[in-house]
């Protein structure tokens, strides 16, 4: 199965995704459908496998955070390293090398990294669409992927998009998630394909956030920008203040900014 459940980012098979969300049928807000996936439920786990599952930032860091590890390990391990045509990095969810290509983090009992999955999983079995209005702000609509072995749209519990995306904690994630689609929409409006040195600048502040905390340091990057000392102890404590910083830094370095970050005099 492909990964139908977000299409955040400008992938280099974008048009196929969209098209892909374009033939099914879409979930406007306020509007059910029915849906539970557990234990009893037959063809439980059949989805996670053979996944062709781009990773945002914020996944990379919630996944590193449940398991536990630094960002090398969990990238070298359990990812593939790609570039979008943008010149942005993406990173995949590598599949175990099991005949069936078995998730990595699938058990009998099912996730094992549950607290912890991606915007994707948790979306599943509604597939979001994302562009940006004239102003910048996130536009989105919900499709619902009722793939023919999934026997969950058979079970009673009822859903529209708001309790779904509520159930499964997805505000967060999409909120971050966004912030790359937005850096990307950026791109495509300057139409500046990143040099090798930004693509690098980028995994390392958006992918690699306990590298990112060094580099930081180092630099002295915090003291040549008007922050508050508040949110300067915030970037350094917490990863994901972190990761918003890195948008924020990100688009000051590469587009002149949105006033959010401004350099100091």
């Amino acid at each position: 199965m492909n990964d139908p459940a977000h299409n955040d980012h400008a992938a280099p098979d974008a048009e196929a995704t969209q098209a892909f969300l374009d033939s099914l049928p879409e979930i406007k807000p306020g509007q059910s459908f029915r849906f539970a996936c557990h234990p009893k439920v037959a063809c439980f786990n059949a989805c996670c496998h053979d996944l062709n599952m781009p990773l945002a930032p914020y996944d990379v860091l919630r996944l590193r955070q449940e398991l536990g590890i630094d960002s090398e390990e969990f990238i070298g391990v359990y990812t593939t390293v790609g570039q979008y045509p943008s010149g942005y990095p993406v990173l995949h969810l590598k599949m175990s090398p099991s005949p069936d290509r078995a998730c990595f983090f699938l058990s009998p009992a099912g996730c094992t990294v549950y607290p912890g999955r991606s915007a994707a999983c948790r979306t599943y079995p509604l597939g979001r669409a994302t562009r940006e209005d004239d102003a910048g702000n996130p536009l989105e609509q919900y499709f619902l992927v009722q793939e023919p072995h999934c026997l969950g749209f058979s079970e009673p519990a009822e859903w529209t998009t708001e309790t779904w995306l509520r159930d499964q904690e997805l505000t967060e994630y999409n909120r971050l998630n966004d912030r790359y689609m937005h850096l990307m929409a950026l791109q495509q409006r300057t139409g500046r394909v990143l040099a090798q040195k930004h693509a690098t600048l980028c995994t390392l502040s958006l992918y690699q956030l306990d590298r990112f905390e060094g580099f930081i340091r180092s630099m002295g990057l915090l003291d040549r920008l008007d922050l508050t000392e508040e949110r300067k102890a915030r970037i350094l404590e917490d990863e994901t203040a972190r990761l918003e910083f890195g948008f924020d830094w990100l688009e000051l370095v590469l587009y002149g900014g949105n006033g959010t970050l401004t350099v100091k005099a």
